[in-house]
């Protein structure tokens, strides 16, 4: 379907605004899930139960995070404060966040470990939920794209300043000298403080049109309408399989190099294999955002999927550090795509009045996934168990299906002419 031509109504300091917090939590996220928590597991757990006790504080703070998110996006739907709809839910959101962040390092054992991750979690959706309404609030449908790749290029930049910082400073940790830890997270914390400051003098919403939709029933911010939006249900699908993959790298990347390759400094190498593919991301966000706008988003998903299926062979069939490095390239090529894509058609599908919520359903599937990956850990330790490192290889069978599926699940969005209205309403 043909749109008539919008003119850039943003220049690139709005569209920074409505997506730079999205670099803030993906430094605390890569930096977390790649290198703390892994180490600090290994604090508190033995060698052989290690992928499970990970699997365990990640898989449940994850659906906290799944199932908390479009809750606090569908009360900011229904917010009309004097400060906006979004913001009073990003400054508490941010605050709680950076008032955690030590404890992390002060958890003296498991158990407290895994309260002080969960309750971050929560913190962090509750300001990521209402945050990412913005670009359905203020973007023209025929500039999400480029809005979607400007938040992918946050995440990206966001992602590799905290795993790059994070690994350099924690490539010696130990339990006895924790000084990178610290330093790690005091860096992390200045990073958000920043970023809400900027936020909260720079960031103005626009005003509410209409009163805003009652909430309340927690259980509505689950719910989504087929008939309004009749694909949303396969992206969600597609979502979930694409983050399980690109989640089950993510996670179990640290033990993989160590137990499998035998690298002597995983926390370092596991920061090269994530910068990799962040660097091969970069290559894609942009053009994928192009194109996405001009020629459809579902065919690139949909290359995506299987791209990233085939960077994940390249490691079955030939395992070696040089093989993590060109299947980082390749996955982070396939992710850049499928992250803009996929985004782009999910901002299209929102329904008017409940953009936060419907893209928060959205991220249910991407957290979703991510949690669901976890799951794998008790899988990888039977199978390590009955051969030597066999439990990675039916890792990467699965990521290799999970790939491929996502891919295949994508469906053409069908737009009605009164849905293109309502949206460039926005």
């Amino acid at each position: 379907m043909n749109l008539p031509k919008v003119p850039p109504l943003f220049k690139g300091t709005e569209y920074l605004k409505i997506t730079i917090l999205s670099a803030g939590l993906a430094a605390l996220s890569q930096s977390v899930h790649g290198i703390i928590l892994p180490l600090r597991v290994l604090d508190f757990v033995g060698e052989y139960d290690k992928n499970t006790a990970l699997a365990a504080i990640t898989f449940t703070g994850l659906i906290l995070a799944m199932l908390f998110q479009p809750i606090a996006a569908a009360l900011s739907d229904s917010t009309a404060s004097r400060w906006g709809r979004r913001k009073p839910f990003v400054i508490v959101g941010v605050l709680g966040l950076m008032l955690l962040l030590p404890g992390l390092a002060l958890a003296s054992s498991f158990a407290v470990l895994f309260i002080i991750y969960c309750l971050a979690q929560l913190s962090a959706n509750a300001a990521q939920g209402p945050y990412q309404g913005y670009i359905p609030d203020l973007v023209p449908l025929e500039r999400r794209g480029l809005a979607s790749s400007f938040k992918s290029e946050m995440e990206l930049f966001g992602g590799a300043a905290g795993i790059l910082g994070t690994g350099i400073l924690m490539a010696h940790y130990s339990r006895q000298d924790q000084n990178g830890l610290w330093i790690s997270l005091l860096c992390l914390a200045l990073f958000l403080g920043s970023i809400l400051f900027y936020i909260g003098l720079s960031l103005k919403e626009g005003p509410v049109t209409r009163p805003p939709k009652p909430f309340r029933n927690p259980l509505s911010a689950y719910r989504f309408s087929i008939k309004k939006s009749p694909a949303f249900g396969w992206l969600l699908g597609s979502r979930l399989l694409f983050f399980m993959a690109a989640a089950t790298i993510q996670q179990f990347a640290l033990f993989y190099l160590r137990d499998v390759l035998g690298v002597t400094d995983p926390a370092g190498f596991t920061a090269i294999f994530i910068l990799t593919a962040g660097a091969s991301m970069a290559l894609a966000i942009l053009p994928a955002g192009y194109f996405a706008d001009r020629y459809g988003a579902a065919i690139l998903s949909r290359a995506a999927g299987l791209l990233g299926a085939l960077g994940i062979l390249f490691l079955l069939l030939w395992p070696s550090t040089v093989t993590v490095v060109i299947t980082a390239g390749i996955t982070g090529f396939a992710i850049g795509i499928f992250g803009v894509s996929n985004w782009a058609m999910a901002t299209k599908m929102v329904v008017k009045g409940e953009e936060a919520k419907y893209l928060a359903i959205a991220n249910m599937a991407t957290a979703g996934g991510a949690a669901i990956a976890r799951l794998i850990g008790p899988i990888i330790d039977y199978f390590n168990r009955q051969s030597l490192n066999m439990g990675y290889q039916v890792m990467l069978v699965f990521c290799l299906i999970y790939f491929v599926l996502g891919g295949l699940l994508i469906k053409n969005p069908k737009t009605r002419s009164d849905e293109v209205v309502i949206e460039r309403d926005i």
